[in-house]
């Protein structure tokens, strides 16, 4: 069965990337798989908002807007979306992105320890069906690490405001400078 792009006709289901409810009647995004509990080539539906699964599983995304009867009025914003994670192979493992709590994690970019209270994007990695947490990178590694230009800043500020949601406006304020490799203590 192919991936789809529905109105969700309960709201008991999640979002499978932010984790917030699906509400009924919006639309939704189903990824399909191969079920690896259920008997031979039995499959399983994930939940996605439209554009989580665009930032999170764009290939997946693509398919179900090229076959989808009715699309959506945002379909270019989300198609642009879900092109760019295809075209950056790295974009779609963005899970958020926070203050670092401590000083002891290691950025998975530079290797270097990422000090308390500075940016860290939060990655994962999908694998046999699941997310999988992956550590974290420096805000200032996010260039060198999903291969992007100082000109797709903007695009990739867009996808952590997304997966982190409590962002204010002088977080991302904060987090713009720290992109652009600027220590940003609090």
């Amino acid at each position: 069965m192919p991936h789809t792009l529905e109105s969700a006709t309960t709201g008991r289901s999640k979002c499978r990337a932010c984790g917030d409810v699906i509400a009924k009647g919006t639309l939704r995004f189903g990824e399909r798989l191969p079920n690896p509990f259920g008997e031979e080539g039995s499959e399983t539906t994930h939940w996605y908002h439209p554009l989580c699964g665009a930032c999170r599983r764009p290939e997946s995304f693509l398919a179900a807007l090229d076959q989808c009867d009715d699309p959506p009025d945002d379909a270019p914003a989300l198609r642009a979306a879900a092109q760019t994670g295809v075209a950056h192979r790295r974009l779609p493992r963005i899970d958020g992105v926070d203050r670092a709590p401590s000083g002891r994690a290691r950025c998975r970019a530079c290797r270097e320890m990422i000090d308390q209270d500075t940016w860290r994007i939060r990655i994962v990695y999908f694998e046999e069906g699941r997310t999988n947490p992956g550590g974290y990178i420096h805000a200032a590694c996010a260039r060198a690490y999903f291969e992007t230009e100082p000109a797709d800043d903007d695009l990739l500020l867009e996808r952590l405001r997304h997966f982190g949601r409590t962002l204010t406006p002088e977080d991302l304020s904060t987090l713009a400078e720290a992109l652009n490799g600027a220590a940003t203590p609090r």
